[in-house]
């Protein structure tokens, strides 16, 4: 490689030059898309139990976020408090080798009041109002998985881009195009660099030495993530007649995600004249956002044992913003076989010594729910009730979520950028359909609950599989205006992780597969 014999003062000078380049920075993927809307709706430990239907049979704080109608089935004043535990246990496989990973986390449920009242113009129609938070997404997990690999290098990434820059070698170190987290520290910290094979100037990953001797490189990817979607719902139902009844939320979500992300690459060879030894990328990524959505939904009772309901969720419009550290260091080799010093180098030396932002919006996938319960002994005293079924199927349109720039005049770079990650968006996920179905047997005071739920694979890709299956059980306890549930679910979770992105050859990744654990509990009173 031309560049590994310049000196550590040739280096620094060119940090100099770098340094005062503008780096703008567009920091979303594709699998940002999906990271807002396929994930298990939280709600209080009896709407759980019952595999999380809710789109129909109404009477828990959790309908607010589900089908809002539900809220008008209350005749008396709720206050709700819902916490909980996950355990997440991660086996991934990559590359047949399995690796096993995990955390818990504690969450909260939905919380809050529900006031209802007497309609002031019918004497035949009541309303109700709520005001809840709901932690209605739990990003806290890890994983790892560790293996070798001849097939490709993290590096041919940051290679593949450059090369495809249509930016001259010549040139690169003053354009205002360099990318702070991906080219700018691989380049200067020799991960990547010039090579002439037969004559022609090629852009060239330092691992890839090893992949055409035929060797293969030991890859290990560790990945923390945390935070979650904190959404505040402002609700309204009224019950009509008592045989239909609609409703609407106002949510406002907010954002608080965060991941690290460490990738370490080394050469397995016993050669030590292949110029490279190993290399470690890490990435500390956090964003954070509020926006807004609409819930309306409405159930009707074609006979007073027969609930059939019907809600539409808009696109949450958040606006975000991203704050991102890469750091990358590479051990290289002489050509004498002896190890260089190691060349450690950071994003933040392209972005003012700080930590780079990214300002945008984001539209999520919308959502239609059709929803069908059968109360057993409907009658106007609930006591008197013996139990229920109820179903929920959910359309997703995962491929319809949209980024775009919250500047007022973006520019012709970012323009186009969004437009082309919409595209990959629309392209790469897809619609679904999640079912979920519950059934509740009643003892007087006692209440035993079973559910389960599915939630359909959003890419595609057939290669990728991703599936949520949950199944769920648990027991409630309700008398004198007191009640207290406690519900267990068990979440498995299958979907992939794509460790590094390539264009010109098949991807390599690795399968999840996420066991989780959830104990919920719910304490409220009536007044």
């Amino acid at each position: 490689m031309y560049r590994s014999g310049k000196s550590q003062s040739m280096k620094k000078n060119i940090l100099l030059v770098l340094i005062i380049i503008s780096a703008k920075v567009f920091g979303q993927i594709p699998g940002d898309a999906i990271r807002y809307s396929w994930f298990p709706l939280n709600g209080t430990a009896r709407n759980m139990a019952i595999g999380g239907a809710m789109g129909s049979l109404g009477g828990d704080l959790t309908a607010g976020f589900v089908n809002p109608a539900g809220l008008g089935f209350y005749k008396t004043n709720e206050l709700v408090l819902t916490p909980g535990l996950f355990m997440n246990n991660n086996k991934s496989n990559f590359r047949q080798a399995e690796t096993l990973a995990g955390n818990n986390a504690f969450s909260l449920g939905p919380t809050g009041v529900i006031l209802a009242y007497p309609s002031r113009f019918s004497s035949e129609k009541n309303n109700t109002i709520s005001f809840a938070i709901n932690q209605t997404a739990n990003f806290n997990n890890s994983f790892r998985y560790k293996a070798l690999n001849n097939y490709s290098s993290f590096s041919e990434q940051f290679a593949e881009e450059l090369a495809k820059s249509n930016i001259p070698i010549s040139d690169y170190l003053f354009t205002n195009s360099i990318a702070p987290y991906t080219v700018a520290p691989a380049w200067t910290a020799y991960l990547i660099d010039t090579s002439s094979i037969n004559g022609i100037t090629r852009i060239r990953g330092a691992s890839e030495n090893i992949l055409d001797s035929g060797q293969a490189l030991q890859q290990e990817l560790i990945k923390t993530t945390g935070g979650g979607i904190y959404e505040l719902a402002f609700s309204f139902a009224e019950n009509t007649n008592k045989k239909l009844l609609w409703g609407l939320t106002v949510g406002i979500p907010i954002v608080q995600y965060k991941s690290n992300t460490t990738f370490t690459e080394k050469d397995t060879s016993a050669n030590r004249f292949n110029g490279f030894n190993n290399f470690t990328y890490s990435d500390n990524f956090k964003t954070t956002g509020v926006g807004v959505n609409l819930k309306l939904g409405i159930i009707y009772r074609p006979r007073d044992y027969i609930r059939l309901g019907l809600a539409v969720h808009t696109p949450s419009f958040i606006s975000l913003k991203d704050t991102r550290t890469v750091n990358i260091e590479t051990q290289l080799e002489s050509d004498s076989g002896m190890q260089e010093q190691p060349n450690r180098v950071s994003s933040t030396e392209f972005t003012n010594g700080q930590p780079g932002e990214s300002k945008y919006f984001q539209s999520t996938a919308w959502k239609a729910i059709i929803s069908a319960s059968y109360v057993f002994r409907e009658v106007q005293d609930v006591n008197r009730q013996r139990g229920f079924i109820t179903a929920d199927i959910e359309y997703v349109n995962h491929s319809g979520s949209r980024f775009s720039s919250n500047n007022e005049q973006p520019t012709p770079e970012e323009t186009q950028y969004y437009k082309a990650l919409n595209k990959v968006v629309k392209r790469e996920f897809k619609s679904t359909a999640n079912f979920k179905i519950g059934a509740e047997l009643k003892f007087n005071i006692i209440m035993a609950r079973l559910g389960f739920a599915y939630y359909g694979n959003p890419y595609k890709d057939n290669a990728f599989k991703g599936t949520r299956t949950l199944l769920s059980g648990g027991l409630g306890y309700r008398n004198k205006g007191f009640f207290i549930d406690l519900t267990y679910v068990y979440n498995v979770t299958k979907d992939v992780n794509l460790p590094y992105r390539l264009e010109d050859r098949a991807n390599t990744f690795a399968t999840i597969k996420n066991q989780q654990g959830n104990v919920i509990a719910s304490v409220g009173f009536k007044f």
